[in-house]
């Protein structure tokens, strides 16, 4: 166990955080609360060569657990396959449990019939996602992702019980869990999260577009990161290729910065990390980022797949 701004053997740097390099786990000292676990950093497409392998190459999908609360999963990205995960494939277990589901672009949902639960007759799957603007509901959506020729079966022809339900800017509970959503800027209807369980608090938002001119942020994006715990953003593009980019609905690892900041986030995990990021670029940029954050009050690192970090109210 190493800490105060140290880089593990596979290069992750954490700032002052405590890092276990055999298991890829963050945490703070003291009681814990909420146990995120990210399954899925990239975004756009998946990825998987020797220059990604170390962060991972799995698109969105991070989950969130604790002793006594059901568990809630941010976005169904290709990382899906590995949440409850079993190398018995001949006993396959159940799931009862939430997904909080920001937008419906192929990268955020192509885990989903993966997702070897869907198997059971017991798993309940409750999928929260932003309402359509074409007034299409949920289910017909995913109905017609999900079917022949695109995939070899129907989304109907899973044993599960999937139910949908559509959120915009909402305020509701999920067991005692406290759940915010706000519509965000992104390419098509698109919201945030913020879960607040106890005294603990993450907000994820995996995608989130960054003002064309000037950083700014919509008053329903301040509400999902003010004073949070943990921040989960979007931080796909270097300035240069932002100028490339500026309207594919995604932010600057600058402005991932500065969003923390401003909203007084306790630690930022940068996120939706570039297909073309590699590993060691990564690491470069959380050593440049990792002395600017602890500057300003708040701790940095790069999310990887398999990291695990805990988040306690109490430390």
């Amino acid at each position: 166990m190493k800490s105060n701004l140290v880089a593990c053997d596979e290069g992750h740097l954490i700032g002052s955080l405590h890092l276990n390099c055999d298991t890829n786990t963050v945490s703070l000292v003291g009681e814990s609360g909420l146990t995120v676990t990210f399954h899925g950093v990239r975004g756009s497409t998946a990825c998987h060569d020797p220059q990604t392998h170390r962060y991972g190459g799995n698109t969105s999908c991070v989950s969130v657990s604790s002793a006594s609360k059901p568990p809630i999963i941010f976005d169904l990205g290709t990382g899906l396959r590995y949440v409850s995960s079993s190398q018995d494939e001949t006993n396959v277990k159940p799931f009862v449990g939430t997904c909080l589901l920001t937008h419906l672009h192929w990268d955020h949902i192509q885990g989903l019939p993966f997702f070897r639960p869907l198997l059971c007759e017991e798993t309940v799957l409750d999928v929260y996602a932003p309402t359509q603007e074409d007034g299409r509901s949920l289910r017909e959506i995913f109905l017609k992702k999900i079917c022949p020729p695109i995939f070899p079966i129907s989304l109907n022809e899973f044993k599960a019980t999937i139910n949908f339900h559509e959120v915009g800017n909402d305020d509701f509970m999920i067991g005692k869990t406290k759940v915010m959503s706000r519509f965000v800027p992104h390419t098509g209807p698109t919201v945030g999260f913020r879960i607040t369980a106890g005294d603990s608090t993450v907000t994820y938002l995996s995608d989130h577009q960054q003002p064309t001119t000037g950083f700014a942020i919509t008053a329903g994006a301040r509400q999902l990161c003010q004073g949070t715990d943990l921040l989960i953003h979007d931080s796909q593009y270097t300035p240069a290729e932002f100028e490339l980019k500026s309207d594919w609905g995604h932010s600057t690892l600058e402005f991932a910065m500065w969003v923390a900041e401003t909203t007084s986030s306790k630690r930022l995990a940068l996120f939706h990390h570039d297909p073309s990021r590699t590993d060691d670029a990564l690491d470069v940029i959380v050593r440049r980022l990792a002395g600017v954050a602890r500057n300003r009050g708040f701790e940095v690192f790069a999310a990887a797949d398999g990291m695990t970090v805990e988040v306690g109210g109490v430390v």
